[in-house]
């Protein structure tokens, strides 16, 4: 029997686990007991990796829709042509940007890099990914106030702080490892933000039950009070911070009276959570989708950064304002995918940063592209009014998870050509698609992923793949040379040349990571960027900003703010309630095409799209448990669900988990200024009960 460590592809924390594996089989799974993100635990999902396609069998050849509706299998070499004639027709006929690509961060650094390679160095064609979905908002944050996209801290920061803050997050149900290390910190005291009573708020020491969207008036005021009462950390914002004094000035408009009215929290308890930031040593703030699936979401993450920067909670042991990622390589993909930025995290104007990339690549430096992708909005929009032909979705279902899904529904029947690359063929994407390319799974890739905490492991093949399986890798590799990319390729053609390229062009970077191999993160504890060449690995466990050092033209932070805008979508007398969407359960997983064969969870999880409905609403309308109700919402669309009363929901709140194709038919297409990141959490809705 063989031992083989590697990574799970499911979250963003991206926990090693070893692999027993006899006759190409999997006999067990455990977590892997000296590695430092998760440690002997392991959740429901990871630990569950041996389900994976066991019930749902996918043929390991391409499926192509005929004119009659139905499908036949071709071979793959015939699929690669199809994809490279039809690409290079439509570009041909309408232009480099007639077609788009749309990835995961689900994917491994060297297929997101490759895929990045073929469709935007080559075919000049747009990217996004569904890290837009989950962290741009992050991302953009991260980048105006600290330089560059570079969460701080590192998870062991949760073992350590004494006043932990969770802001729009639920670890209880989202990443069961982080809420362990949470629970097992038996010094600190939790306090949980958040419009519902989640299974996080119920644990927690505080919870203060906000109106939704309304965290960045609070945030300002609580700002505005510390100010005023000196409980900052004068010493770090003058030497460590730069635009503070205009901050100060800003935040004065922000009263406790005016965020308890526009909150919903009293004056009282605004106040005690002002005296327990003061009064911790070790302050945390962490936050999640609820922060960052907003209207105004950067601005949100950017006032909770200031309050760590004007508290001096941020580069030390327990501190940090912690964003936590979704997927377990959405970090990978934010910096190494050539969508957003040039590969290592530099801009597309910046000269130097071009020419070491070409160099690196070894192409001329006109081969890289001009200008950052349209963002996934965009893409969509684009398809629907006819400028985009072809799109190539790769290890996600947009149809399902899109914000709006309907507005997806009518790309799909819009697209010319319509190629999804997945493992199952019967997503609410893949079963519709013009072209379906099966792809294996973790389990027989490999690569490397970057977590929630910068930190880079290893993928490596638990099993081995059949005669016609292939990888993603391989698929997009294939895709290049049937494009006649030629020697385009010639440093591409494995994961390893990928991971070669991508390390030496972070070289000086703040995301460097020189100083790791791939052989070396074999068995390994994962290494935490930047980590650079030459450097020797002290800690397991590290933390950004410990020499108060920022990747700013300064070298110091910045207090970044705006005046709050008006909701553009709220409430009103013909939709009186809001619909906050987010998980059902610790074993569910996005639209739970993965975690559909794992049997515990298909046991206990409830198969309908059901809703949480406020006891006392549910009496206003007649509604008992399990009856239906029809959710009308102010985008046009309606759904039914299961209704579920709860009196961890406010009255006019209602709390749908997003793992139903019912629920993103009710979300708006409402994006964040500046990140473009979908506005999933308070949609204006109606409701109305099905007669039975």
């Amino acid at each position: 029997m063989k031992k083989i460590q590697s990574t799970c592809n499911y979250c963003s924390l991206a926990c090693n686990l070893d692999f027993y594996v006899e006759h190409n089989k999997i006999v067990k799974i455990t977590p892997k007991k000296d590695y430092p993100v998760n440690g002997a635990f392991g959740c429901i999902k990871g630990v569950s990796l041996d389900k994976q396609q066991t019930l749902i069998k996918e043929l390991p050849l391409p499926r192509i829709k005929q004119k009659d509706g139905s499908f036949r299998r071709i071979p793959w070499e015939h699929a690669y042509n199809i994809i490279a004639d039809k690409f290079l027709e439509l570009q041909n006929k309408y232009g480099n940007e007639s077609i788009a690509g749309i990835s995961t961060g689900q994917l491994t650094l060297e297929e997101l890099a490759l895929f990045g390679h073929v469709m935007r160095n080559y075919l000049k064609a747009n990217v996004d990914g569904n890290t837009r979905q989950c962290m741009a908002t992050s991302v953009v944050a991260h980048k105006e106030s600290f330089g560059f996209d570079a969460p701080p801290y590192t998870l062991k920061d949760a073992e350590l702080s004494d006043t932990i803050i969770l802001i729009g997050a639920n670890p209880v149900i989202t990443q069961p490892v982080l809420w362990n290390r949470i629970r097992n910190n038996k010094n600190k005291k939790l306090i949980v933000i958040d419009p519902r009573k989640s299974e996080t708020a119920q644990n927690a020491d505080y919870w203060y039950g906000i109106k939704p969207k309304t965290d960045i008036i609070l945030l300002y005021s609580i700002a505005n009070k510390l100010i005023e009462d000196n409980y900052i950390d004068n010493s770090y914002i003058n030497n460590y911070t730069e635009g503070f004094e205009a901050f100060k000035e800003f935040v004065k408009q922000y009263s406790i009276e005016k965020a308890s009215k526009a909150t919903g929290i009293s004056e009282i308890s605004i106040l005690e959570l002002v005296k327990l930031i003061h009064n911790g040593k070790k302050v945390s703030f962490w936050w999640t989708m609820g922060v960052n699936q907003g209207y105004e979401a950067v601005r949100t993450a950017q006032a909770i950064i200031n309050l760590a920067l004007m508290t001096g909670n941020i580069g030390k042991p327990g501190t940090g304002a912690n964003s936590i990622t979704g997927q377990c390589n959405a970090m990978g993909s934010r910096v190494y995918s050539n969508t957003t930025m040039l590969y290592g995290g530099g801009d597309y104007g910046n000269m130097e940063r071009r020419e070491r990339v070409a160099k690196v690549l070894g192409v001329n430096e006109a081969v890289l592209p001009v200008k950052p992708t349209i963002t996934y909005n965009r893409i969509v929009d684009k398809i629907n009014s006819g400028e985009i032909k072809a799109l190539w979705v790769l290890g996600t279902n947009p149809r399902h998870s899109w914000a709006n899904n309907t507005k997806f529904k009518e790309a799909m029947d819009k697209l010319e050509f319509f190629i999804v690359q997945d493992i199952y063929g019967d997503t609410d994407s893949s079963k519709n698609c013009h072209l379906y390319l099966p792809v294996v799974s973790g389990l027989k890739k490999e690569g490397t992923f970057i977590n929630t905490e910068r930190r880079i492991s290893a993928m490596r093949p638990v099993l081995e793949k059949s005669e016609d399986e292939k990888s993603d890798y391989e698929v997009i590799y294939k895709v290049g040379e049937s494009l006649c990319m030629g020697n385009l390729l010639d440093r591409w053609k494995t994961p390893r040349d990928a991971f070669n390229l991508m390390r030496e062009c972070s070289r000086n970077m703040p995301c460097d990571m020189t100083g790791v191999t791939y052989d070396g993160l074999i068995n390994s504890k994962g290494i935490q960027w930047p980590f650079r060449e030459g450097e020797i690995l002290k800690e397991d466990q590290r933390r950004l900003y410990e020499d108060n050092k920022y990747y700013t033209a300064s070298k110091k932070a910045k207090f970044v703010f705006e005046s709050v805008k008006d909701n553009p979508l709220p409430t009103t007398k013909e939709f009186p309630y809001i619909l906050n969407t987010g998980r059902g359960s610790t074993g569910q997983w996005h639209t739970q095409t993965r975690t559909r064969e794992i049997p515990t969870v298909n046991k206990f999880a409830i198969k309908e799209a059901h809703i949480y409905i406020n006891t006392k609403l549910a009496k206003v309308h007649n509604i008992k448990e399990d009856e239906l109700i029809r959710v009308y919402s102010i985008n046009g669309n309606f759904s039914d669900f299961k209704a579920k009363i709860t009196d961890n929901v406010k009255y006019d709140e209602l709390y749908a988990p997003i793992h139903y194709l019912e629920c993103n038919n009710l979300t708006p297409s409402l994006y964040d200024t500046y990140s473009k990141e979908p506005s999933y959490k308070t949609t204006p809705i109606n409701i109305k009960k099905i007669k039975a």
